[in-house]
């Protein structure tokens, strides 16, 4: 198939550092292309891709310092992919609504992966709007604040086999990796190491929307010897973080869309301990691949349990489950859906097609 990926600007596909978004898109690309699609990825230009790459902008937007108007990047590449449209068979969209408009007035085979929060009220009445464009998510969680919405099928993320090794043996302290933004719990995995006496070690980003929160509830906190924040890694950095880590810690208190971090723990053979909020019932397996805890209290108490997992079970559910093998089948079964025209039946992640679509609401109230 002649397929086009339209990635956020944001972050370099894939990205230096952090960018989940960026990376599957990176990880889908790749894969689509190895096995023989011709694909065109259109991203920010020092993205690195064996696709056909259309520069959007000269670099990823947030690491740049002269960027003072995303949006209008984005405008651009919209026009550029819109005039190309010919050339595809699909066009698939990772940008959220931002071309909804534009898609509703012309012939296009496309989807949508929404890959972040639904459950914002300005949402509901936009996807009410736009009610006949086909989307994906990326947790049968993530759909609830929208069950009327056009769902081709929940795909859960992958990520490939070879891309992070096992680590058989747990190490000694606790991982805490993603944002310091407040709604990803790095307050509570803090207190969470305190209540045990096991070390921490903290690789995050702190970014410009979450300073005033990381000044005053984040680094106070990180006056303690067991407590190291180390910053924000790379991508080639996370294998040795995580796997040398006894457990990650994800006590999150939002409706998480995903979570890519829990797979790529995971991968590398080390358990999560996370509160059971959004996708994580769907990705830790209770008692197997890690412990899904409600509180601080509870945590510590899973903290303590920790050696009674085996570490290859957590790997083998990852080779199992999350792959980009396994993710790249089910966007190419929803692409040929849709090329061809067939009515879809909502996936929910393990393919039960029993969940039906619901009637659309008879007002956004």
């Amino acid at each position: 198939m002649r397929i086009a990926q339209v990635a956020p600007l944001y972050e370099s596909v894939p990205p230096k550092l952090y960018g989940g978004t960026e990376r599957i898109v990176s990880w889908l690309t790749e894969e689509l292309v190895r096995l023989g699609h011709d694909v065109t990825l259109f991203a920010s230009g020092d993205s690195m891709t064996t696709a056909r790459l259309v520069p959007a902008c000269p670099q990823a937007l947030r690491l740049n310092p002269l960027c003072t108007d995303q949006l209008a990047h984005h405008v651009n590449m919209l026009e550029r992919v819109f005039s190309r449209r010919d050339e595809f068979d699909l066009v698939h969209f990772h940008i959220d609504y931002l071309h909804f408009p534009l898609t509703r007035r012309v012939q296009l085979a496309q989807v949508t992966t929404l890959h972040g929060r639904l459950d914002l009220p300005e949402l509901a009445p936009l996807y009410l709007t736009f009610s006949d464009m086909p989307v994906v998510s990326i947790s049968d969680a993530q759909q609830r604040p929208l069950p009327w919405a056009n769902w081709q099928a929940t795909v859960h993320h992958g990520l490939p086999k070879d891309s992070l090794g096992f680590y058989g043996e747990p190490g000694k302290y606790l991982a805490f990796l993603g944002r310091t933004s407040p709604e990803k719990g790095l307050d509570q995995a803090i207190q969470i190491a305190k209540r045990v006496g096991m070390p921490l070690k903290i690789a995050a980003k702190v970014d410009r929307a979450d300073e005033q929160y990381f000044e005053t509830v984040i680094k106070p906190l990180l006056n303690d010897p067991l407590v190291e924040f180390i910053g924000e890694i790379g991508y080639s950095e996370k294998n040795a973080f995580l796997g040398t880590a006894a457990a990650l810690l994800f006590p999150i208190n939002w409706p998480e869309p995903f979570g890519i971090v829990m797979i790529e723990a995971m991968a590398c053979g080390t358990p999560v301990i996370a509160y059971p909020l959004g996708s994580v019932p769907e990705i830790v397996e209770d008692g197997v691949t890690g412990f899904l805890a409600r509180d601080v209290t509870s945590a510590a108490e899973a903290v303590r349990r920790i050696g009674k997992l085996n570490r290859a079970n957590c790997r083998q559910r990852f080779e199992e489950h999350f792959t980009v093998a396994r993710m790249t089948r089910d966007y190419l079964a929803i692409y040929d859906r849709i090329t061809r025209g067939e009515p879809q039946t909502v996936l929910s992640a393990d393919g039960d097609p029993s969940w039906t679509k619901l009637a659309l609401p008879s007002s956004t109230t």
